[in-house]
């Protein structure tokens, strides 16, 4: 007997179905004592030690902007980046997910679905646009809604 069929979902743009689960979607998060416009802003932000750079990616205008401007590497990024990227990606999708009803239940909905980033130009967050990225993003939504389902159960 097979089990029941599995599917998945795709998202990249806030524009699409499901482009509530980009880090570009305006949902605030509050992270200690400062809220945050995007997930994007905060983990760009969370990129550099400098308090100063930290305060001008919070600030910036659009999700887009702070994309831009945590690839400048005119700011001196953080020395353990590379180690601390997905832990506090993984905190501020809790933090999404928590704090917005509405996506907790969105996110909550899609059962047992494999969620994917469809991004032809990330193959580290995304599926790299044919399948062979790592899709962090798409994992890290999962593990949390297998977080989220278990609070609930």
């Amino acid at each position: 007997m097979k089990g029941p069929i599995k599917f998945s979902i795709k998202f990249y743009s806030v524009a699409d179905e499901y482009g509530e689960f980009s880090n570009f979607a305006t949902f605030p998060i509050r992270m200690g004592k400062q809220t945050w416009p995007t997930t994007e802003h905060y983990f760009q932000a969370m990129k550099f030690k400098n308090k100063s750079d930290q305060k001008a990616i919070r600030k910036a205008s659009s999700a887009l902007l702070t994309a831009r401007m945590g690839r400048d590497r005119k700011r001196k990024l953080r020395k353990d980046w590379e180690s601390a990227k997905v832990n506090i990606m993984r905190d501020a999708l809790m933090a999404k997910f928590t704090q917005h009803e509405e996506l907790r239940l969105l996110l909550l909905s899609t059962g047992e679905a494999k969620i994917i980033e469809h991004a032809a130009n990330d193959d580290y967050w995304g599926d790299g646009g044919n399948g062979r990225g790592k899709n962090m993003l798409g994992k890290l939504l999962m593990e949390v809604r297998a977080r989220l389902s278990q609070e609930h159960s």
